[in-house]
């Protein structure tokens, strides 16, 4: 999800993710062997409170989809592809034609960003964070909290639940702390599906070029489907 602590990377979670929209200093979050197994998104989402809430955000191991990615304060919008394949996935923002050129990747156990086209960059290495899949994204993800049942209202309608991931460091109990929320990420995804991910609004330092610290995904189509996953030979030898 276009996420770039240690330049964009580090969330691409939200979530973006994000979605993710995730990305941020996510390895904290689960470290071990990269696996893409459902056993611990699943473990997390069984000890989520009991009631009303509806499943927590989960993104599959295969999927492809196409849409936007927003960059409101700079007044860009360029295209947006978001693929899985095999628990590897891969946003691609934009392209050469556009001010705006981006893509983020978990392949093999490791967290990748590489820009090349950005507003007032010069900087165009791909990042590396290993240790790093699928697995833990998905626990980020089933941790969040549900904010409510909404409507999108962008061309087709879409009922969605609408759920909220952050990270706020460092870890305090409640009372008066000091305390920073690096990143978070509002993820819409389909009210009868939690796999199938229709927008995402990533906010924090994670989106470090930004000058307002914010971007958006929002999807016009995902489907089910096996997407295609091509890691650059410049984060090849990252």
């Amino acid at each position: 999800m276009g996420w770039k602590l240690t330049r964009r990377a580090a969330a691409s979670a939200t979530l973006a993710a994000a979605v993710a929209v995730v990305p941020l200093i996510l390895p904290q979050k689960g470290a071990g062997t990269p696996s893409a197994s459902a056993s611990s998104w699943e473990t997390v989402a069984a000890q989520r409170p009991a009631g009303d809430e509806p499943p927590p955000p989960r993104l599959p191991r295969n999927f492809r989809g196409k849409g936007k990615w927003i960059v409101r304060d700079l007044g860009i919008t360029v295209p947006f592809r978001w693929q899985g394949r095999n628990g590897d996935s891969q946003m691609i923002a934009g392209g050469p034609q556009y001010p705006i050129w981006f893509t983020n990747l978990i392949h093999r156990g490791s967290l990748y960003t590489l820009t090349y086209k950005w507003p007032g960059l010069t900087e165009h290495s791909c990042s590396r964070i290993p240790g790093f899949d699928l697995r833990q994204l998905n626990e980020i993800l089933a941790s969040g909290r549900f904010v409510g049942k909404e409507t999108l209202e962008r061309g087709r309608p879409r009922r969605v639940n609408h759920w909220r991931v952050g990270i706020v460091v460092p870890e305090r109990p409640p009372g008066n702390f000091l305390r920073f929320p690096l990143a978070l990420g509002d993820i819409y995804v389909d009210r009868n599906d939690p796999g199938t991910f229709w927008q995402v609004l990533q906010f924090g330092v994670q989106n470090l070029y930004d000058p307002e610290l914010d971007e958006w995904l929002v999807m016009d189509t995902f489907t089910h489907k096996t997407g295609k996953v091509t890691l650059p030979p410049q984060c090849a030898r990252a």
